[in-house]
């Protein structure tokens, strides 16, 4: 059974929520590092401010018949000059456990890449959650196109 995809809308906030909480829980546990603590009520608020802006977009798959989310890949426009125009960051990705393995992850970047065309975006880029931990994440990205450029992902919290 294969999952449909397609964008979302924002009556799939709530749920691409959910997913995205999903996912940070599971690479805190993975990870042992608390990294993420997502508010859910704020995180379907955001996902819904951030649906209706023109440079984010989020893939969904959806079961086959009941329409329930199994998966999501979100993205944002960014822009740097060493990219030579826009480019596509893929913020999250996730897939449900009972649903990895069959596709759906490969698909839902194969359509990120044909909405990245489609928007002009020179290329997309991602950063993987902490490895070894997340090793297997860094090779279905090997699998499906992407390559290490180096580095770490970084951050500093501003105060408000």
């Amino acid at each position: 059974m294969k999952a449909r995809i397609a964008l979302a809308t924002s009556d799939d906030a709530e749920c691409i929520a959910e997913l995205a909480v999903r996912l940070t829980a599971e690479i805190v546990e993975q990870s042992n590092a608390a990294a993420f603590d997502l508010d859910l009520r704020d995180t379907v608020e955001r996902c819904r401010s951030y649906l209706a802006s023109a440079t984010y977009a989020v893939l969904v798959a959806r079961h086959p018949q009941s329409g329930e989310l199994v998966g999501m890949l979100a993205m944002s426009e960014s822009h740097a000059l060493y990219t030579e125009g826009p480019f596509g960051t893929v913020q999250e990705l996730y897939v449900e456990p009972a649903w990895r393995s069959r596709g759906i992850g490969a698909a839902m970047v194969e359509r990120a890449r044909a909405y990245a065309h489609g928007r002009g975006w020179k290329r997309l880029e991602l950063c993987t959650p902490p490895l070894p931990a997340f090793e297997r994440t860094l090779s279905f990205y090997e699998r499906n196109g992407f390559e290490v450029t180096g580095g770490r992902k970084m951050k500093c919290v501003l105060a408000p």
